[in-house]
């Protein structure tokens, strides 16, 4: 850790800091992560791999159903097992936890991509979130039979959601785009979100920012510094305003959380203690072909060093070193993770789509030592934390009850 860094609590009351913005988000949603991509106990390695099937995949999804997660991002791509029969099949296992599952505009036809969502929020009884993932590696997009551009790929998200919304919300689409030709398109069975679920989408460029302020309901973030995470969001807010539109905004991270702070950096060390430089620059140089202007800030984040990889008061960026997408983690004790937790809120994030390995585990650290610190929603099948002190449990002395403490009281 750099000393030069102010601690949590001098944040915590730093009067500046906090008012970044004058309208932060009292109550703040926070999901977890099904890993159909893999899991393990370190990254960059084999060592400490974990199958990653249904049994495994149903375990984290019942437990964040019952920690009081309010949903589960489904990763996409030709590294994953597929988000939506995942979803599809885990769903039923789970009460209350929503689905954050991918359409992929190209990939998909709107039609197509209407029925599944529409079949898929009924069975779950209103449990879906849709992530709309325009696609960033052009050499997977092309194994995928895509061959446009970056701001092509955008256009075709435009054209796509458009006939995909009007769609959801029961409307005949009739419509010849430049991408997209649609005659005599519907729906036969409604979603049971009206007029639709809710939309998610993530773009860093000027292209993807143009498409979001018009399509969209939530705009996603990666784990930038708070300051590079308020810059977006005003220009994104910016942008929406001239036309008349709101949007709200998430973030996606990673975290280590620990009961001290001396054992959460411990634990980031060890996360990547088999990463070889070889293993690094492999990553790196996968990630530079990569036309994703999110991607790219990541990666500015670190430069590939492990000398800096505190890019911001308990902000790592280690994960990124191996790992596309969302590559930083908050690293340290609850109160720590709190405030920072909150610190993003104060600059207008309400929605946080968290991770940590292994998944299963760290669904549970994380909710059971944050979750009190923060003010959620929790669902109605999620129960206050009881334990059996007595008389046959785990009782001290048979008899002996002990102390409640001050934050449990």
């Amino acid at each position: 850790m750099d000393a030069g860094f102010l601690s949590a609590s001098e944040h915590e009351h730093d009067k500046e800091n906090r008012r970044m913005s004058n309208h932060a988000s009292s109550k703040a949603n926070i999901l977890w992560f099904l890993p159909t991509h893999g899991d393990g106990r370190y990254l960059g390695t084999t060592t400490g791999g974990r199958e990653v099937n249904f049994n495994y995949l149903r375990q984290i999804a019942q437990a964040a159903d019952q920690l009081g997660y309010f949903g589960v991002l489904l990763p996409t791509g030709r590294s994953c097992e597929d988000s939506w029969v995942v979803a599809s099949a885990v769903a039923p296992f789970t009460e209350r936890l929503r689905y954050l599952v991918a359409v992929r505009p190209g990939l998909q036809s709107p039609s197509v991509a209407a029925r599944m969502t529409a079949t898929l929020d009924r069975v779950s009884n209103g449990r879906l979130l849709i992530n709309v993932v325009t696609g960033g590696d052009p050499v997977e997009n092309k194994g995928d039979g895509i061959f446009l551009d970056h701001d092509e790929r955008y256009a075709v998200t435009r054209e796509f959601l458009n006939v995909y919304s009007v769609l959801l919300a029961g409307k005949t689409v009739n419509v010849e785009g430049k991408h997209i030709r649609i005659e005599d398109g519907r729906l036969l069975f409604p979603p049971v979100q009206s007029p639709r679920p809710p939309l998610y989408f993530g773009g860093s460029s000027d292209a993807g920012i143009d498409v979001a302020v018009d399509t969209v309901d939530k705009y996603l973030t990666w784990g930038e510094p708070p300051a590079q995470v308020a810059e977006k969001i005003e220009r994104v807010k910016a942008v929406a305003a001239k036309r008349g539109r709101k949007l709200s905004f998430g973030i996606r991270l990673h975290v280590i959380v620990r009961e001290t702070n001396t054992e959460a950096w411990k634990a980031a060390d060890e996360l990547i203690q088999y990463v070889t430089d070889e293993t690094v620059a492999s990553a790196q140089k996968i990630f530079s072909r990569m036309d994703s202007i999110g991607q790219q800030r990541m990666a500015q984040l670190h430069g590939g060093r492990r000398d800096k990889l505190e890019i911001s008061p308990n902000l790592w960026a280690g994960v990124g070193l191996v790992r596309g997408g969302a590559g930083t983690a908050l690293v340290g004790d609850p109160a720590t993770v709190a405030a920072r937790i909150r610190e993003y809120q104060d600059v207008g994030i309400d929605t946080f789509i968290m991770s940590g390995y292994p998944h299963l585990e760290e669904a549970y650290r994380f909710a059971e030592l944050v979750f009190p610190l923060l003010s959620l929603e929790l669902p109605s099948n999620v129960t206050p934390l009881r334990v059996n002190t007595g008389p046959f449990g785990e009782t001290i002395a048979n008899e002996h009850r002990p102390l409640v403490k001050a934050s449990q009281s």
